[in-house]
C-alpha cells in the first residue's frame, strides 16, 4: 500500500483532514508516514483557505503508536536507534508549532506514538471510551516526541509521573478530568462534538490565531518581564494588521467579518 493510502489527505471547505489508515495494525505508524505526515503541515500552512488541521484514524482507533515490527527490524539493539527518535520528535514539533491550529479526535486506542501526536495538537476531542497514555513504560521503551515536555505543562509533574510510570491508560473521561484533552463524548456524539469545536476556530482571523497560539506556545517557557515585551510587541503587530482593521470595521458596521489572513 502507498504511504498516500496509509496517511490520507482531504480538503473539506476550510478544514484539513488527516486521516491514519492502518487499521489492521490500530494505525501505527512509520518513517515514511511521518515523513507525509510533514509534508501534509507544510500544505496545511500554505494554503490560506484552511483554517483548522483535524487528525484522526480510520476503524474507529486513532494510533497505538509506532509499528513494533518496523521498531524491532530497524531500531531495536541498533546503532541508529536514536535516529527514530529524532525523527518523531522533529515532525511532532512542526505539528505543535504549525500557524494552522489542530484537533486531535481520540477513538480506540491513543498509546505511545499516538499518545506523542495526540499532545502535539493544540486540542484533543476523545469518545468516552478511548484508551489513552503514554504506555511506553509496558514495553520498556522511552517515548521520544514530547512526553517529558510537553505532558508536564499540561496536567503537572505528579499527574505526568502518575501516568508515564505506571504505563496506565484512561478512558476519555478520566483524560478530561486529568486537564489531558478538551472534550470527551459519548462516541455516537463525537462527530457532532467535533463539528460544533471546529465551528469556534474556522470563523476567526487566520492571522491573529496565528500569533495567539505561537506567543500561548511560549508562555510557559520565559519569565513574566519577557512574555510581557512579547505580548507589547504581539499588540503592535495585531493592530497593524489588515484582519484587524476589518475586524474592528465589521463590528462598528454590524457586519460579518471577512479576513485576509495578513
Amino acid at each position: 500500500m502507498a504511504v498516500e493510502d496509509e496517511i490520507q489527505f482531504e480538503r473539506d471547505g476550510n478544514v484539513a483532514r488527516v486521516w491514519l489508515n492502518r487499521p489492521w495494525k490500530k494505525n501505527c505508524v512509520t518513517v515514511p508516514i511521518l515523513d507525509r505526515l510533514d509534508e501534509i503541515i507544510t500544505e496545511v500552512d500554505e494554503d490560506p483557505d484552511l483554517r483548522v488541521l483535524v487528525v484522526r484514524g480510520r476503524g474507529g482507533t486513532f494510533c497505538s503508536g509506532f509499528d513494533l515490527d518496523s521498531l524491532k527490524a530497524e531500531y531495536v539493539g541498533k546503532s541508529n536507534a536514536i535516529d527514530v527518535a529524532v525523527k518523531s520528535a522533529k515532525v511532532c514539533d512542526r505539528l505543535y508549532s504549525m500557524k494552522t491550529p489542530s484537533v486531535a479526535v481520540l477513538e480506540g486506542h491513543v498509546t505511545a506514538g499516538g499518545f506523542e501526536i495526540m499532545i502535539s495538537c493544540d486540542f484533543a476531542i476523545s469518545a468516552d471510551d478511548a484508551k489513552i497514555g503514554d504506555f511506553h513504560i509496558r514495553r520498556a521503551l522511552f517515548g521520544g516526541a514530547g512526553p517529558i515536555y510537553r505532558v508536564p505543562r499540561m496536567i503537572g509533574i505528579r499527574k505526568t509521573k502518575e501516568l508515564m510510570l505506571t504505563g496506565k491508560l484512561l478512558s476519555g473521561i478520566e483524560a478530561a478530568e486529568f486537564g489531558l484533552i478538551n472534550k470527551s463524548a459519548p462516541a455516537d456524539k463525537l462527530d457532532a462534538t467535533v463539528e460544533d469545536f471546529i465551528g469556534d476556530l474556522v470563523d476567526k482571523s487566520p492571522f491573529t490565531m496565528w500569533l495567539t497560539k505561537m506567543t500561548i506556545d511560549r508562555s510557559l517557557d520565559a519569565d513574566t518581564q519577557s512574555l510581557m515585551v512579547m505580548e507589547h510587541l504581539a499588540v503592535g503587530v495585531a493592530l497593524n494588521s489588515e484582519d484587524a482593521n476589518e475586524g474592528v470595521s465589521a463590528f462598528l458596521e454590524k457586519r460579518e467579518p471577512k479576513w485576509q489572513g495578513r
